[in-house]
């Protein structure tokens, strides 16, 4: 099996438990460190999917590296070699695929619910799930491009995520781990302090209350949604 292409745009926000549910799985992937300067693949060809991850960037941000991203993404969707993004991912998934990335009306960071689109495609990709707990920690977010179908949505953000054939793009983060949490919560503080007025923010303490249980939670609906993704390669 070709190996899993994921890309890092971010030294905080690596693959976190995706990389956890792929190794028990026995699936072979490549860790790409945009963020160490590291090139983009020429041809998506030499992998059986690709998937990005999240960045405190925007994708809107005149930065040397989202173009060509931009480009591989539409290669691979083409090709026929799922996508899959989380947050920053997930925008770049969309506006790759004609949608645009704009300002959320409020911020969100920490633990919140998300809903599942009542529709077949929604269900195809969460079964008999109808909610779950993610975290959250984005300023910005995405519209529904032509052709894709919503499939998440919560009360402070319309659009958490959108499926197109084999693709899937969360505005979510379902990647966490423990360790993730606590190193987000420490090298964000000064962000989570000055956005406290917006409902959708929480404190760290509360972000870190009950972490182990939410974690695990948390941990076996992203499986749930992984295995659904490594179906489609």
């Amino acid at each position: 099996m070709k190996p899993i292409a994921i890309f890092r745009h971010a030294r905080s926000e690596g693959p976190g438990y995706f990389a956890t549910f792929l190794n028990e799985k026995s699936i072979p992937w490549r860790l790409i460190r945009i963020d160490e300067g590291a090139p983009l693949p020429p041809d998506v060809h030499a992998f059986s999917g690709l998937v990005f991850m999240g960045g405190p960037m925007s994708v809107n941000d005149d930065l040397p590296w989202i173009p060509p991203t931009l480009g591989l993404i539409r290669q691979a969707v083409a090709a026929g070699i799922p996508v899959l993004g989380h947050c920053l991912g997930g925008q770049l998934m969309a506006k790759a695929l004609g949608g645009t990335v704009a300002p959320n009306p409020v911020k969100e960071i920490g633990w919140g619910e998300v809903k599942v689109a009542s529709n077949p495609v929604a269900e195809s990709w969460f079964g008999e799930v109808k909610a779950f707990e993610a975290f959250h920690w984005h300023g910005e977010t995405f519209s529904i491009p032509p052709d894709a179908t919503i499939v998440l949505s919560n009360a402070h953000c319309a659009h958490q995520g959108f499926a197109l054939g084999k693709h899937l793009a969360l505005q979510c983060h379902v990647e966490m781990t423990e360790e993730m949490v606590k190193e987000w919560c420490d090298i964000g503080t000064a962000e989570i302090e000055s956005s406290l007025g917006s409902p959708a923010v929480e404190t760290a303490q509360r972000m870190q209350w009950g972490l182990p249980e939410r974690i695990r939670k948390l941990n076996a609906n992203a499986a749930a949604i992984y295995s659904h993704w490594i179906l489609r390669i």
